[in-house]
């Protein structure tokens, strides 16, 4: 009877709503607190069909639904469920499928179905319901009000924000009182009335509109900076939406349905892929979705993974278990040991691209937010939030400068107003109230004449000329403060490849077997000349006459020829470096970049470049375009052999060659006999040795491999692997030791080469020709570059995805590491770290590596940067972090200057950073810092300028703003500002004062000027032209003269003198001149309030104004010397 109520109870649910279904039917079952494998199993349904007991009538449509019910996956209610978190790419393929296959119970023939024919669309349905769509949602945007609000958000902005208001008022009062004047005394009955009195009146308007100048002045500009920070704000949420892009829109998936076969869907919306679903690539396809490779119809693949490592060059793939490392292997089920991107060989990543490979079949295990692509979406998110918190330098100096700013505006407005109490009964007062109002006003306007207002616009101004300065240095500005913060950078992380390096891969070294006078065979290593893609060089000590004999050298070039998918391109509108210098290597400058491209794997084109070093047209000696010098050696070889047959490169054998039957004809190599067919092979040199039983001399003779020759060829490898250089080895199979199956005479050739595991057997009995020895070289520039950072106090922290040998070699080339280094250091001897074992430190370790010296971390993963960036912010230092990929982004985010290429990098790279490097050079970045400081510099002596004239009543107390410590920039210092200020005030008040002394009245009785009862003395008070001439003269006159001596804020006037400025020059002129002309024309005089200046008087100004700039280099004088002394101390 229960079990009749359960079933009832499922068929009163169900059968209104099969939908509820899938909701309900696991909660019934567990009610009736059976098993399904118990007796009301899928089995128990359909025998209750087919009998006539009442309690067991269900329609064939609900036994329907219930079958397909009990087909239906546990992805969320059975014992094996999925997660994102789980390391799929460690578990071997019968594992991942048991987590993501239709059901969690299967046998192993169930398995292998489900890579037959996918999931069905209702089992897809129901994932899709409970993962959601596979794309990637950027966290809500601010609205544009919010984002303007926060604009405001600001110290100092508010200071200005209420001078503004306070200014208003005052206007307003004013106008008021004026309007009241201008209407004889009568009541102002409201807004109507004032606007006809003030437009019936012309002096009236002139004076509102004089009334209102300064609030206006102060609110534009406040207006100008939040709409400027709101387009920075808008341009750093587009990183995101660029990340978004990335995402495949469509793939090819697997699907079934319960009426219809399985069949592949080309074109479905890549949103609704599901964990477990079956997709298909090919070469040209861009990932959907993070998946497992589950098998090949051809013998390799490989994806462009450098989106999300950073990494140049395709890297391999390996189907099913294959690609599981022993390391891998060993971890098993647990799920916390994970391994890096770029070792996860069985792993494919959303948004990568296929680069090689055909009927790549691949099981889907994250979607979404879970994938790759999609964790970095969060950590971006989360460190553009942090970067929003985080202000820089100069911000938190002016935070600090604006909060004491408001604290002494409200001092002196209070202090004004105590001290003139005694005179709030003056006769000139109606009433004392009226006294204490006009006082308290007379408190505030000093206060508010103390406010800097033009600060904001100066600061904007200063930092938009700095873009444009920055422009002509290949440094593209994205945000305009980052101008001002990189001036104060104190460590630069950089990546290697690229960056450090040229990203062109150069044959450096071209490697021998040649015998001695006393018929030993020896080993001889031949530098090659030249550098980058520039074909134009040679290889020391070779004849090109060799390439075209019978000699090792001439089966070189034919291997590097043939065995090569790469292509060098000449560029003929490109200037000939050869008109720029002999050699062809220190002329090549930006413009061969340009002139000589490649297309295919960089390793691939430094074999052709040294081809057309190595063969028989010397490049150097010819008047070729660059079209046909980038190719006529490369295409002497390829003519004279016709390439019929090619054996794939693969990870287990590690090499590739082809097949090869020479052409007959006059312009064919004359090493061999016509009609000869040979394998030519290139691969590691360790593995093709094995399958040498023959080595060929330079001279061409052959000779077996004995024990101590082969001893001598693996301590060469040895060598030059030690010396972080990428060894290729060559090798030949002539025709007589070929099966006579793979002569292209032979109908079946092709049909034997389709088995990709015959290709080692193939390549036995090989004769080893040579070995070839390829560097990425450092850029031209970078070494000198790194020694100027050091002089300027700047470390630099080089993070590489490549290995320590590699990474400590290209260090030690552009002078990251040099003898003298003394910092924490590893085993190793030097400051260089893996990524693991760097993070596997305590973190007490790891911050005194980071404290002093220079470093390299290798073998870093995506999150080492924005780790590494996040603990030198914790020792206050100000990064500069570079990046390409789309890995790099949450550090560009994070980093105070974030600093994408411009060449390489991606396009969320780009958004991510505060600026671009046009030309991806490190050298660019050096300059891009020396500009900054120059501009910092700039940006401090306006700011002293600014600060000086505006704070004559008060002193400066905060703004000792320069970069680093460590740099060549001294400080003025607080006190600097503060005399400076208050001599100007002083002159200023001095002079006016001095006028009424000059003639006869005492200093006391200019304290009591508005009780003055003497006819004959009094009537100095009622014209004051004169005295405020020489006022506004000697204030324009003493703050001209302290621009003069900014131009520099630590060098004395006599060495770094204001020519050095000429604008500065005309910038000080031109406000003397125009001051000049008010007080000399009568007109404008009059207007102002001014008279015309006698020598005596002028005499009088420049007496007063000189003083400042002895002031000014006392001031400096100190601070040099109270640098010195600090720097001594810290030594």
């Amino acid at each position: 009877m229960k079990y009749r109520n359960c079933a009832s109870a499922l068929h009163v649910v169900v059968y209104p709503s099969l939908l509820l279904l899938q909701v309900k039917v696991s909660s019934s079952f567990c009610c009736c607190r059976r098993p399904l494998s118990g007796p009301f199993s899928h089995n128990h349904f359909q025998h209750a069909v087919t009998t006539s007991n009442p309690w067991n009538r269900i329609d064939a449509q609900l036994m329907q639904t219930l079958s397909k019910t009990n087909e239906e996956d546990s992805f969320s209610t059975g014992q094996s469920f999925y997660s994102s978190n789980r390391s799929y790419e460690i578990l071997p393929l019968d594992e991942v499928l048991k987590y993501l296959g239709p059901i969690s119970e299967i046998e192993d023939g169930d398995k292998k179905d489900h890579l037959q024919r996918g999931l069905s669309n209702q089992q897809a349905q129901t994932r899709l319901t409970q993962i959601g769509p596979n794309e990637l949602k950027p966290p809500p945007k601010k609205s544009i009000w919010e984002l303007w609000l926060e604009q405001f958000d600001d110290t100092l902005v508010k200071i200005l924000v209420g001078v503004a208001l306070a200014s208003a008022a005052f206007s307003f009062s004013e106008v008021w009182d004026a309007v009241g004047d201008a209407n004889f005394g009568g009541g102002i009955s409201g807004p109507t009335e004032i606007v006809h009195v003030i437009s019936s009146n012309p002096e009236l308007k002139s004076t509102v509109l004089q009334s209102f100048v300064e609030p206006s002045i102060i609110i534009a500009i406040l207006l100008l900076n939040a709409m400027v920070g709101v387009w920075q704000d808008l341009s750093a949420q587009s990183s995101l939406e660029a990340l978004e892009k990335m995402q495949p829109r469509l793939a090819t998936v697997l699907r079934y349905d319960v009426d219809c076969e399985a069949k592949w869907i080309n074109d479905y919306d890549a949103t609704q892929l599901v964990p477990g679903d079956i997709i298909r690539l090919r070469v040209g396809d861009s990932i959907p979705a993070d998946a497992r490779l589950v098998s090949l119809t051809s013998s390799t693949m490989d994806v462009d993974e450098s989106c999300l490592t950073g990494e140049s060059g395709s890297v391999g793939k390996l189907p099913g278990d294959e690609g599981l490392s022993g390391t891998q292997k060993n971890a098993g089920t647990d799920h916390g040991n994970t391994v890096p991107i770029q070792d996860q060989s069985s792993m494919l990543f959303s948004g990568c691209l296929v680069t090689r490979g055909s009927g790549c079949i691949a099981l889907v295990v994250r979607t979404g937010l879970a994938t790759q692509i999609g964790k970095i979406q969060s950590t971006l998110a989360e460190a553009q939030s942090e970067g929003d918190e985080r202000k820089t330098p100069l911000g938190e100096q002016l935070d600090e400068f604006g909060t004491t700013l408001s604290y002494v505006i409200g001092a002196i407005c209070v202090a004004v107003w105590a001290a003139s109490i005694p005179h709030f009964t003056d006769s000139v007062f109606d009433t004392w109230i009226e006294g204490a109002i006009y006082y308290a006003k007379v408190g505030v306007a000093l206060g508010v004449a103390a406010i800097p207002e033009g600060l904001p616009a100066v600061i904007t101004l200063c930092l938009s000329l700095g873009t444009r300065r920055m422009a002509e240095r290949n440094v593209i500005v994205r945000k305009l403060p980052s101008v001002e913060t990189l001036g104060c950078t104190s460590v630069i992380c950089t990546d290697k490849t690229g960056t450090l390096t040229s990203n062109q891969m150069t044959a450096v070294l071209f490697v021998t077997l040649e015998t001695t006078q006393t018929n030993e065979i020896t080993i001889v290593e031949h530098e090659v000349t030249g550098s980058s893609y520039n074909p134009i060089g040679s290889v020391i000590d070779v004849d090109r006459e060799e390439s075209i004999g019978n000699g090792a050298i001439a089966d070189a070039c034919a291997i590097m020829t043939l065995c090569n998918n790469a292509r060098l391109i000449g560029h003929d509108d490109c200037t000939d470096d050869k008109e720029k210098g002999n050699d062809g290597q220190e002329a090549l400058g930006d413009e061969a970049k340009a002139q000589y491209t490649i297309e295919g794997e960089p390793t691939e084109a430094a074999l052709l470049i040294l081809v057309e070093k190595l063969g028989p047209r010397d490049n150097e000696k010819i008047s070729e375009s660059p079209s046909i010098i980038a190719s006529q050696n490369n295409g002497y070889f390829a003519n004279s052999w016709d390439r019929y047959a090619t054996l794939e490169f693969d990870r287990k054998r590690k090499s590739m060659s082809v097949l090869a039957k020479e052409q007959s004809g006059d312009d064919v190599s004359v090493n061999c006999s016509a009609d000869q067919t040979k394998l030519f092979v290139k691969g590691a040199p360790g593995m093709l040795l094995q399958r040498c039983t023959h080595a060929k001399l330079r001279d061409g003779n052959i000779v077996p491999i004995s024990v101590e020759l082969r001893d001598q060829i693996e301590k060469t490898i040895s060598s030059i692997g030690s010396r972080a250089l990428r060894c290729i080895g060559l090798a030949t199979k002539d025709g007589t030791s070929l099966e006579k199956h793979l002569l292209q005479e032979e109908e079946h050739y092709n049909d034997i080469l389709k088995d990709s595991s015959k290709f080692a057997d193939i390549e036995t009995g090989l004769t080893f020709v040579g070995m070839v020895a390829i560097k990425d070289p450092p850029r031209p520039g970078v070494a000198s570059s790194i020694d100027l950072c050091k002089q300027a106090g700047i470390r630099v922290i080089m993070i590489t995805g490549d290995a320590m040998a590699t990474a400590v070699a290209i260090a030690k080339d552009v002078h990251i590491f040099q003898d003298e280094d003394s910092a924490p250091c590893s085993e190793a001897g030097i400051n260089a770290f893996e990524g693991k074992e760097f993070f596997a430190m305590s973190q007490s370790r790891q911050l005194e590596v980071v404290k002093y010296g220079n470093s390299v971390i290798c073998r870093a993963e995506p999150a080492d940067k924005q780790r590494l960036v996040k603990m030198l912010q914790s020792l206050g230092e100000i990064p500069a972090m570079t990046g390409d990929g789309v890995n790099d982004a949450p550090a560009l985010q994070q980093a105070s200057i974030g600093i994408a290429m411009g060449i390489s990098g991606t396009e969320v790279a780009k958004e991510a950073s505060d600026m671009v490097l046009v030309d991806d050079n490190f050298s660019t970045i050096v300059d891009a810092v020396e500009e900054g400081r120059c501009i910092y510099a700039n940006m401090q002596a306006f700011i002293n300028f600014l600060i000086t004239g505006s704070d004559w009543s008060f002193p400066s107390h905060t703004f000792g703003l320069s970069p680093d410590a460590d740099s060549f920039t001294f400080v003025v210092g607080k006190f600097g500002y503060s005399t400076a200020g208050l001599y100007i005030g002083l002159a200023t008040v001095g002079i006016y004062a001095s006028y009424f002394v000059d003639h006869g009245i005492a200093l006391q009785d200019l304290s009591s000027w508005s009780t003055c009862d003497d006819p004959s003395s009094c009537s100095i008070y009622t014209d004051l032209a004169a005295p405020q001439t020489l006022a506004l003269t000697t204030l324009v006159t003493t703050e001209l003269l302290k621009a003069l001596c900014t131009v520099s804020v630590d060098s004395s006037i006599l060495k770094v003198g204001p020519q050095k400025n000429p604008w500065l020059l005309v910038g000080v002129m031109v406000p003397f001149g125009l001051n000049l002309a008010i007080i000399y024309t009568p007109a404008l005089g009059k207007s102002f309030g001014l008279v015309p200046l006698t020598p005596l008087d002028w005499l009088h100004v420049f007496l007063w104004s000189l003083p400042i700039i002895f002031i000014d280099e006392l001031q400096k004088y100190t601070a040099r010397r109270r640098y010195d002394t600090d720097t001594s101390s810290t030594l």
